[in-house]
C-alpha cells in the first residue's frame, strides 16, 4: 500500500475477511488458527487506518464497527439458536454462547487494540471490552434473563426435592447473572438473589404446610430442625 492512504472500504474489507474466519472457528467449522502473521495483518490495518490524517483517520467509524459486528453476529446467529431451545437446553446454549461471546470480544479487542489504547482513552467513550460486554447485556441477557432466572430456581428446586442436577452448568448459569454487572453486583441481587430468596421463602413455606397435615408433631419438628 506503501504511502497512500486506506480507504475505509479498502480496509474494512480485509478485517471481515478475519472477523468471517473468527466466526467459522466458532462455529466450529474445519479452519485453521489465526497465525502470527494473520494477526499482524490485522492489527496493522486497524493501526493504519486510525493513523492517517483527516479525513482518513477513520478510528470513530472503526469503534462504531466494532460494536456493529458484534450487535450483528448476535442478531444473526445467537438470538435465533436461543430460541430454538427450551428448558435446561436454552440454560446450556446460553452457556455456550456467552463463553463464545467472551472468545469472539477477546480476539476482536487484540485485533481493534489500538482504539483502546489511543481513540477510547481521547474520547472517553466505553473500552473496547465493556461494549462487548454491553451487547450481549443489551441484546441477549436483558430478552432471557427472566426465563433463564425460572430454569435456574427450577433446577434448584429439584435438588431440593433429591434430584440429581449438573452443578457445573448451574454455577456458569450463575456466573452470567454476575457478569452482567460489570463489575457491580446490581445483575444478580436484582435478576436472580431476590426472587431465589422469595422463592425459598415459599418453599419453605409449602412444605411446612404440608409437614403440618401429614406428619405427628415429633415428626414435624425433626424435619423443621433439618
Amino acid at each position: 500500500m506503501g504511502c497512500e492512504n486506506i480507504e475505509f472500504d479498502q480496509g474494512w474489507g480485509e478485517m471481515e475477511k478475519g472477523i468471517e474466519k473468527l466466526k467459522r472457528i466458532l462455529a466450529g467449522e474445519k479452519e485453521t488458527p489465526f497465525t502470527s502473521r494473520e494477526y499482524m495483518t490485522l492489527y496493522t490495518t486497524i493501526y493504519n487506518m486510525c493513523n492517517q490524517k483527516a479525513p482518513h483517520d477513520y478510528s470513530e467509524q472503526l469503534y462504531n464497527k466494532y460494536k456493529e459486528t458484534l450487535d450483528e453476529y448476535i442478531t444473526s446467529t445467537v438470538l435465533p439458536s436461543l430460541k430454538e431451545k427450551h428448558d435446561e437446553f436454552m440454560l446450556r446454549e446460553l452457556v455456550e454462547r456467552w463463553l463464545n461471546h467472551k472468545i469472539m470480544v477477546k480476539w476482536l479487542t487484540r485485533f481493534f487494540h489500538y482504539l483502546d489504547r489511543y481513540f477510547i482513552i481521547q474520547r472517553s467513550v466505553p473500552a473496547l471490552n465493556e461494549v462487548g460486554t454491553t451487547c450481549f447485556l443489551n441484546l441477549v441477557y436483558e430478552d432471557v434473563h427472566p426465563t433463564i432466572k425460572d430454569i435456574v430456581l427450577s433446577l434448584i428446586d429439584k435438588e431440593r426435592e433429591g434430584e440429581q442436577i449438573d452443578q457445573a452448568l448451574l454455577k456458569n448459569a450463575l456466573d452470567i447473572f454476575v457478569e452482567m454487572g460489570v463489575g457491580q453486583m446490581n445483575r444478580y441481587q436484582d435478576d436472580f438473589e431476590a426472587p431465589f430468596l422469595q422463592e425459598t421463602t415459599n418453599y419453605y413455606s409449602r412444605k411446612a404446610s404440608k409437614w403440618i397435615d401429614e406428619d405427628s408433631c415429633p415428626d414435624y419438628l425433626l424435619k423443621a430442625r433439618a
